[in-house]
């Protein structure tokens, strides 16, 4: 069975933070196994202050980092990181959570070190995470496992080819920003139909979160859920049919796919390209 010894963190930003917090709870590693870098005094101060160790080094993070070494910092300055990082020797698995950096530019910038990248969501920060990840070229399967019990600490991680990752942003990279909207009009219609504001909301937000679970945990087709809850002539009826007069499946399709669209944008693919190659 793999297991988790020292891992380093550089950005120790909300992401990053939430990941530490779930290995920690999780008791996957202790704190003192965890070192995390940034830039900002304060973002160090915050993870001393849970017993993570803090450093300013990023090549001694990574030296002394016998796992795992995530890089969960903006894109932008991933090649900076790299040229601090790419001469270390360490065995340790690299991890990006960085967007749209692919594994062809992750593996340029560090020749010969494995590589990963991977797709979280801000769901991550209360242990709920639903994360996609692709692998580099010279990982193994102990490296897959590593990824699985680091992301499943705070959630579900599931493998997909990385030209697939930029579904993976369109449907839990920003589907949650699609929920909080439906959390809203859900909670809208209650009031509008006379419960309090707080009332509505928790029960707007407990029914998502306990339709999600029913999903999860039976394996069920979630259409199959929905006919278990819909009697002829009556209530839930009544509600599905205005969904699909407001046109509701096309609309969340029709979100995915243009998010999908600019996630491949942002990655450098013309419009005619994913036009041609996915179409999209």
């Amino acid at each position: 069975m793999t297991t988790l010894n020292s891992i380093g963190f550089i950005g120790a930003g909300m992401m990053a933070s939430a990941l530490m917090d779930g290995l920690n709870t999780a008791k996957i590693v202790s704190p003192s196994d965890i070192t995390c870098s940034d830039v900002w005094p304060t973002a160090l101060e915050r993870a001393s202050a849970k017993g993570y160790n803090t450093t300013t080094d990023n090549a001694k993070l990574t030296k002394d980092s016998a796992t795992a070494v995530v890089l969960a910092v903006k894109p932008n300055v991933i090649p900076d990181i790299c040229n601090e990082i790419a001469s270390v020797e360490s065995n340790a698995l690299i991890i990006s959570i960085a967007a749209g950096v692919t594994l062809g530019q992750l593996e340029s910038y560090l020749p010969g070190k494995r590589v990963v990248r991977v797709m979280p969501n801000t769901p991550c920060m209360v242990g709920e995470t639903a994360a996609g990840f692709a692998l580099g070229k010279n990982c193994n399967d102990n490296d897959r496992e590593i990824v699985k019990i680091l992301f499943g600490s705070v959630g579900l991680a599931m493998e997909v080819k990385e030209y697939l990752l930029d579904a993976v942003t369109g449907v839990s990279g920003s589907g949650p920003a699609y929920v909080f909207q439906f959390i809203e009009a859900l909670s809208d219609g209650g009031v509008r139909c006379g419960l309090p504001r707080d009332v509505a909301t928790k029960l707007a937000a407990q029914t998502c979160k306990g339709a999600a679970e029913m999903v999860l945990k039976t394996g069920t087709h979630p259409g199959q859920l929905k006919d278990g809850v819909t009697s002829p002539g009556g209530t839930t009826i009544a509600g599905i049919d205005a969904l699909e007069q407001g046109g509701l499946r096309a609309t969340v399709i029709s979100a995915v796919k243009a998010t999908t669209k600019r996630s491949m944008q942002l990655g450098g693919l013309s419009s005619q390209e994913i036009q041609d190659k996915y179409n999209l």
